[in-house]
């Protein structure tokens, strides 16, 4: 009897809640209380559910960052060899200006060794005597004097740089024309313009060029720079220090200057006029 009643009394709430709205207010007071119970039940699936998104974010993110990191060292590679191949591609079209505008024939090179004795300013180059190639040969670059072959082997050839100690090469300054030596010091960056006069009209800045006139070294190429000038009356020469105007210790390829004019030999100074005429009248007879 009590089911039935209650039965009777639900179907007739449902019937009067539907037609009339009366428990609508009813409801509305019932759901306001119970909903702070309904958001703590669902608390604990809200945070698991917020822990997983975290850690599946968090997971995901940890992975992307490591590809990224790896594709920036796969890029940042690709870039310096790019900027490599750029810095190649440059110099050599610079070197191929410079074959085109002399009147000597040049042949391109590449730096294959370098001298381990860090107190020896020399490298080897990729040509030889298979080449053609012959000690003495002018080696430079798009900027000026890089050295001087002095050794040959089949396949390589010895450069000594102009900035070994030992080695010299006659210059003049564009400004004034007036002729010097120029003497490598063993630093890399450093060339020594030695026994001039303190009253010598050499300025910083001048830029030395091979004077020509040894028969080695082609007249107008470039070869330093003056960077420093020290003049102390009390020494009769100025202490003048240059910087080398090619790029001694930087590119890959150089030219080896070839077929250059002969030079008539040096006079014997013990020889008298008339042998030097006879001498002179033996070298035009074919």
């Amino acid at each position: 009897m009590r089911l039935v009643f209650f039965a009777v009394l639900s179907l007739l709430l449902l019937f009067v809640d539907a037609r009339f709205k009366y428990l609508e207010s009813t409801r509305t007071v019932v759901f306001i209380l119970i909903y702070p119970l309904q958001r703590l039940t669902t608390l604990p699936g809200m945070m698991w559910q917020h822990i997983g998104t975290y850690i599946e974010t968090q997971n995901r993110l940890i992975q992307e960052n490591t590809r990224l990191r790896e594709q920036h060292s796969v890029d940042a590679a690709q870039l310096n060899l790019l900027q490599v191949v750029q810095a190649e591609n440059t110099q050599l079209h610079n070197l191929l200006e410079v074959q085109q505008r002399v009147s000597y024939p040049m042949q391109m090179a590449e730096i294959v060794y370098v001298e381990r004795d860090i107190f020896k300013r020399k490298l080897f180059v990729s040509k030889g005597a298979q080449a053609n190639v012959r000690p003495g040969q002018v080696v430079m670059d798009d900027m000026g004097i890089v050295g001087q072959v002095t050794r040959v082997y089949p396949w390589l050839s010895e450069v000594t740089l102009v900035t070994d100690k030992d080695h010299a090469v006659p210059v003049q300054v564009l400004r004034n024309g007036i002729r010097a030596v120029v003497f490598g010091s063993g630093d890399i960056g450093e060339l020594a313009l030695r026994y001039m006069p303190v009253s010598a009209d050499i300025q910083t800045g001048d830029v030395l060029v091979t004077s020509g006139i040894d028969g080695t070294y082609p007249a107008g190429l470039p070869v330093a720079k003056v960077i420093k000038i020290e003049r102390d009356p009390a020494y009769p020469f100025a202490r003048i220090m240059c910087a080398p105007m090619a790029g001694v210790d930087r590119h890959r390829y150089l030219l080896i200057v070839s077929g250059l004019p002969e030079l008539p030999p040096r006079p014997d100074p013990g020889a008298t006029a008339d042998d030097k005429t006879k001498n002179a009248n033996k070298q035009k007879v074919p």
